[in-house]
């Protein structure tokens, strides 16, 4: 069972999700300052406008380029400007240059997007027989809805560096629920098809569908949480090089690393930089920002460990939904089958498995090729969503990444044992 919402490619709703998905991302970017949008803080963290520039850059070069007669680009060195890692497409700005350009403008790359949207829009109208091309703007969607959560991801960092710790948005009302015991429910495992079964969208590496056989297991019942993680920094964990890898070891002494990114401690009391400002750490949210490396300490601590990318999938199959665009107030308990919490919409949960193609695999030919496939390697696999996330874009096979020393994405743990 596949429980997205997904991106209808029929035309009439493919029609309305393009108006919709393009004016989210405009809506996020709304509550920012001009000079909030062409800072960049660090290689990973891009200036807001140019996600802005990027996810129009993304239909330009693979809608517009390929399916209008008699296509003109905007400007020509847009494609250069804007070109994110495609080699196969030419010339690309440097990743960490990104903030250098402060031409063009923001109001630029806002009138860039109006003028290539009139032209998408034109298109689908014109054309809607056209299975390839709406199928590409369906990618072009789904594309965007990724740059959504990683242009929040990147302004909370840009304003966490700011000494002034501006808000973002007003903060969320604190949760009345607390975080409920953590159990451990036990599972079968046994040979089990995983994988994208062909309904409704799915990126390439979500395929094939395969059987791989999964030994007995225990998985947690709902993700570790900051007081938990507020104990392991009690009992000394960043400091105890035993229960780290070797180059999780390495990482967290050269960067310092005494804490989750963002928090800090004062006067005895830790706090947390949010999209809604500086408030005390809440022991029954979910940990976030922390990175695999931290997380594989943890789980040792605990004498546990991480979910395989296949048990999360296992036992996320009977899991409902959830989503929000709140990185305060996080922590939703929903009804769950089987005693579980939620697995969507809290936090991306980290796994123990490398990310690297499913057995059959092969990269789409052409530019779009290089959209996963040429990173399987060194990257983790992260599983079900975060509060940034957009709800029609998470999905029960979707196979985020992430290099294990990363830590600014959404995203926290749940702990896994062997039966």
């Amino acid at each position: 069972m596949n429980p997205a919402v997904g991106i209808a490619a029929d035309p009439v709703t493919l029609l309305a999700e393009f108006r919709r998905v393009r004016a989210a991302t405009l809506a996020l970017s709304a509550p920012l300052e001009i000079e909030d949008h062409v800072v960049q803080t660090m290689p990973d963290v891009s200036p807001p406008k140019w996600h802005l520039a990027h996810t129009t850059w993304f239909f330009d070069t693979f809608v517009l380029e390929e399916f209008e007669p008699e296509y003109q680009p905007v400007h020509p060195l847009y494609r250069t400007l804007f070109n994110s890692y495609y080699v196969t497409v030419g010339d690309r700005q440097p990743r960490p240059e990104r903030g250098f350009l402060s031409r063009p403008t923001v109001a630029e790359i806002v009138d860039y997007r109006h003028r290539v949207d009139e032209r998408i829009v034109s298109l689908l109208e014109r054309r809607p027989d056209h299975a390839a091309m709406r199928a590409r703007v369906v990618l072009g969607l789904h594309h965007e809805q990724q740059h959504q959560e990683l242009l929040l991801a990147d302004i909370k960092h840009i304003l966490a560096t700011n000494p002034l710790q501006p808000l973002y948005a007003p903060a969320l009302p604190a949760p009345a629920a607390i975080a409920a015991p953590l159990r451990w429910r036990e599972f079968a495992g046994g040979l089990h098809e995983f994988g994208h079964a062909g309904d409704g969208f799915a990126f390439d590496n979500e395929s094939p569908r395969h059987p791989v056989y999964v030994a007995p297991f225990a998985l947690g019942t709902r993700c570790v949480t900051n007081g938990e993680w507020r104990e392991f920094i009690a009992d000394g964990g960043y400091g105890r090089a035993s229960l780290w890898l070797a180059d999780g070891w390495a990482a967290a002494t050269a960067q310092g690393w005494r804490a989750p990114l963002y928090w800090r401690e004062i006067d005895d009391r830790w706090v947390e930089f949010t999209l809604g400002g500086v408030r005390p750490v809440r022991d029954e949210e979910p940990v976030v920002h922390i990175s695999y490396f931290e997380a594989d300490a943890f789980a040792r601590w605990q004498e546990a460990r991480l979910p395989t990318e296949f048990e999360w999938e296992l036992v996320a199959r009977t899991q409902p939904v959830q989503g929000n665009f709140a990185d305060s107030g996080r922590f939703h308990p929903s009804p769950a089958a089987e005693g579980m919490s939620q697995m969507f919409g809290d936090v991306w949960e980290l796994t123990r498995s490398d990310y690297a193609p499913y057995p059959g695999y092969r990269a789409p030919a052409g530019a779009l090729g290089e959209y996963n496939g040429k990173f399987m390697c060194g990257q983790i696999v992260l599983r079900g969503g975060s509060c940034a996330t957009p709800q029609r874009h998470m999905r029960l096979t979707y196979r985020n990444f992430f290099y294990p020393h990363q830590r600014w994405n959404f995203q926290g743990l749940r702990l896994a044992r062997d039966a």
